[in-house]
């Protein structure tokens, strides 16, 4: 399987089947650079970045934003990672960030028949959160919802101590007809923002649209 993004899309390739997957972010998304050649380029993409964001930051806060953007990398690629985007916003007088990733998996040989129900098993099978059957615009799709514990390295927390904290999640998983699978997922550290975040996700997933080469739609299966 290859990928190449493009502007809130995808291309997925597998077996000599092409599905293009098309999204629409909110406004006043950042997009993480992931589209880059040397580690000179991704840190000079970040600065510049960070200077977006963070516009009336100290210098070195804004460098230690970049630096702590850069620690994600290595879990981008494990994951398969191709697009992320966060936002910044306040909900109840309260500072609340998500972000959103997109990658591609492929799908077992043996889940190919009945892909939306493999997935679900093999989700629950995981024992990560709850999983549930959803029905979107676009087809039939698999969502988990959950928690998981992440860590601030100490070289980057204000105490110089790691520091453990918890971060919410919602994936959805959509089985396509070439064999792969496409997971997009929202994370929030900030619990009172989840109303919110949840809200705007759905509303990521009801935009999910897939075509192939020719630019004609790509029904999905079950």
């Amino acid at each position: 399987m290859t990928t190449a993004t493009s502007e809130n899309g995808l291309a997925s390739v597998s077996e000599g089947e092409a599905v293009h997957v098309r999204w629409i972010m909110p406004e006043g998304f950042f997009e993480l650079p992931m589209d880059v050649e040397s580690i000179d380029e991704l840190a000079d993409e970040l600065i510049s970045l960070a200077r977006r964001v963070m516009p009336d930051a100290p210098e070195n806060m804004q460098y230690q934003w970049a630096a702590l953007c850069a620690g994600n990398y290595d879990a981008f690629v494990e994951g398969g990672i191709q697009y992320a985007g966060f936002v910044i916003t306040e909900v109840d007088g309260t500072r609340c960030t998500a972000t959103v990733h997109v990658s591609m998996t492929e799908l077992a040989d043996e889940a190919r028949l009945r892909p939306t129900l493999a997935t679900a098993g093999a989700l629950r099978d995981l024992g990560q959160g709850e999983v549930t059957e959803i029905d979107l615009p676009c087809g039939p799709a698999v969502s988990l919802i959950g928690a998981r514990r992440s860590v601030v390295d100490a070289a980057l927390a204000p105490s110089g101590h790691d520091e453990p904290f918890w971060t919410s999640f919602i994936q959805a998983h959509v089985p396509l007809p070439n064999g792969t699978v496409v997971v997009l997922e929202m994370v929030t550290p900030t619990q009172e923002g989840w109303d919110v975040f949840s809200a705007m996700f759905a509303g990521i997933l009801k935009s999910l649209c897939f075509f192939d080469d020719k630019g004609t739609p790509v029904g999905l299966g079950t």
